[in-house]
């Protein structure tokens, strides 16, 4: 029959549970590692001692310049200091765990390994002398060796036993620290969101006001007329139409010296009534007398044929000009244009056009201002989802993990929801 899992609603149930279960084991295991640790460090604070020793006899004896000791008094002397150089760089743990313990454990072998060789190297050749230093060193040195011995045996075959279990309380210590940053980044999500809602209303709130002020009063009145413009100046243009074709001819004719009569302010007109129909006939007197001159001035031409037009196109030109000169096809279009220009110019020059205007070219910067700090906020908003999904991903990695390492350990299957 499967074995239920046993369920934990949150980390600090299941810490509470493994040490309950495993204190026992881990306790004296820790004890033994302390005492181990400590006695190792009397060791090495021992060597430290004798190597000092060394360092003082060998430095007094260069002081007496005796020659038949002076060579081997500075070879001792700078093996003294070798020897305290590297004992600085093994400090032993304060805490007590599997990880520093294993460190403390390396780092030692490596600083015994090195002196083994700096011995067997060096202390026959400072023989005989010193005689009672070295045997002094020695002495301290092997104690030390076996004091390592003794811990890293109880690390390799003893503590070894227990780095799992260890490791999974580590990994309960270390899910607690993050449960709390994913708390504290809820927190800075739930702020930056408090930001972020009273500037989106903000925002819509200037954009209704804005859309009120262009579509009532002056503005939406100004917007029919502009349709009524255009719907105009389309009008011109397909009455006008059979005489683009002459028009450009003759500025063509006129600016490349062929001469037609067409003057500088003829020519200008005639570049308006192409590109924009309605301000042209606009500016005009009643009667579009400046418009009248140039057609008659295209009408010699397409008689004589100065512009070299195909005949279906120029039979059309002559038509649209005998409508517009002798039918006044263009009057009422022409009064239509100067009443919506003339509504136009005095809805724009409104005192209360003005007025919307400023109200809303100060909406708009506020607008622009509210929406970049918008942006601003949102892209905090990101970073801050970002960090957080992230950590909930690694928590739930390390969830799995405290619950491999613990069936590893005790053979209990738990589960921390």
């Amino acid at each position: 029959m499967t074995e239920a899992n046993l369920q934990f609603s949150t980390s600090d149930q299941a810490k509470n549970w493994l040490e309950n279960q495993t204190t026992t084991v881990l306790t004296p295991v820790h004890a033994k590692a302390k005492e181990l640790r400590d006695n190792l460090n009397l060791q090495i604070h021992a060597l430290t001692e004798v190597s000092k020793l060394l360092f003082d006899v060998s430095s007094k004896e260069i002081e007496r310049r005796n020659m038949k000791v002076y060579n081997r008094a500075r070879a001792l002397n700078k093996l003294a200091r070798v020897f305290l150089d590297r004992l600085k760089k093994i400090p032993a743990p304060d805490q007590v765990s599997y990880e520093s313990i294993s460190k403390y454990v390396q780092e030692t072998q490596k600083i015994l390994f090195v002196t083994d060789i700096d011995l067997k190297n060096w202390f026959p050749r400072i023989s005989p002398y010193f005689i009672m230093d070295r045997r002094k060193f020695l002495a301290v040195y092997e104690k030390t060796k076996q004091t390592y011995m003794a811990l890293n045996d109880f690390v390799t075959k003893e503590y070894v036993k227990t780095k799992t279990l260890e490791e999974a309380l580590h990994e309960l210590n270390t899910l607690q620290d993050i449960e709390k940053q994913l708390m504290t980044l809820q927190q800075d999500k739930d702020t930056i969101k408090n930001e972020r809602v009273p500037l989106e209303q903000e925002i819509a709130q200037l954009e209704k006001q804005i859309e009120d002020l262009k579509s009532k009063g002056p503005i939406d009145k100004l917007n029919l007329v502009h349709a009524e413009i255009e719907n105009l100046n389309n009008e011109l243009k397909n009455t006008l139409r059979h005489l683009q074709k002459p028009f450009i001819k003759m500025q063509a004719l006129a600016t490349s010296g062929g001469g037609g009569g067409i003057t500088p302010d003829e020519l200008k007109k005639i570049n308006q009534y192409l590109d924009n129909p309605f301000d042209a006939l606009v500016t005009e007197k009643s009667g579009y007398p400046e418009l009248s001159e140039i057609l008659e001035k295209l009408e010699g031409m397409l008689a004589k044929d100065t512009l070299k037009l195909k005949a279906d196109k120029a039979r059309k030109a002559e038509q649209t000009i005998d409508e517009i000169l002798h039918k006044n096809a263009l009057d009422s279009l022409q009064i239509r244009c100067v009443e919506m220009a003339t509504n136009r110019d005095q809805l724009v020059l409104s005192s209360k056009m003005d007025e919307i205007n400023r109200n809303l070219a100060q909406y708009h910067e506020q607008l622009n201002l509210l929406k970049a700090r918008k942006t601003s906020v949102e892209t905090h908003e990101t970073v801050k989802a970002n960090s957080y999904q992230e950590t909930v991903d690694k928590i739930s990695n390390l969830k799995r993990s405290i619950e491999r390492d613990v069936y590893a350990a005790t053979g209990k299957k738990i589960q921390i929801t």
